[in-house]
């Protein structure tokens, strides 16, 4: 199975029951996961945002938490570094990125060893993107 750096934004959704689509169940059958070391974090805060706002029930976002933990068994993690650290504060002069996304398009960078050509970094958030494309990622945008 190929793997593929995938941003917290397409992972969100396999782990809430209601919004997975069935080109998302695809990605995830053929890709394997690799994702930024704060991953975990950021699907937290927006289950944790879903359960405060309403979207999600209690048992929805208990379900979801449970999801996460079944793809964190399978996933591999880029670990923070100060190099990858330093890389995200260039992306961000380079490309209107937020910092979290910089910190992903950086651990993306990192995990393809500096040769993003021909590596797939699967996202719904178009700045990043667009900055991964720039970078020379295979981009997959979520519909």
């Amino acid at each position: 199975m190929e793997a593929a750096f995938w941003d917290t934004s397409a992972l969100v959704p396999l782990c809430i029951r209601h919004q997975p689509t069935p080109f998302l169940q695809q990605l995830v059958r053929q890709y394997s996961l690799v994702v930024w070391w704060a991953t975990s974090v950021e699907a937290q805060s927006a289950f944790a945002r879903d359960l405060r706002t309403g979207t999600l029930t209690a048992e929805e976002h208990g379900q979801a938490q449970q999801r996460l933990e079944r793809l964190r068994r399978r996933w591999r993690e880029v670990q923070p570094s100060e190099s990858l650290r330093i890389l995200a504060e260039e992306l961000l002069q380079r490309y209107p990125l937020r910092a979290a996304d910089a910190l992903q398009l950086a651990a993306a960078y990192t995990w393809t060893l500096n040769r993003p050509f021909r590596r797939r970094l699967i996202s719904g958030d178009r700045q990043l993107l667009a900055a991964a494309q720039a970078m020379g990622f295979r981009t997959v945008p979520l519909p």
